[in-house]
């Protein structure tokens, strides 16, 4: 999913987070938001919901169906 990890990507950066920081936060690894990042892995439905509730906006945007 590009544009997941496109809006993931302009999220943080966005708020001034470090991967390490979104990783603590979310309750996953560093790798996996690496990997996320990358679009070398996909998040699971709950991690799409737990990142969306992060940041604050909609699993919608983040999966680049709705702005």
């Amino acid at each position: 999913m590009k544009i997941f990890s496109e809006r993931l990507v302009e999220l943080r950066k966005e708020r001034g987070l470090s991967q390490a920081t979104v990783a603590r936060d979310l309750g996953v690894s560093l790798g996996i938001i690496c990997y996320w990042e990358t679009n070398k892995s996909d998040p699971t439905a709950t991690n799409i919901a737990k990142t969306a509730r992060y940041f604050n906006v909609s699993a919608d945007y983040l999966l680049g169906l709705g702005d």
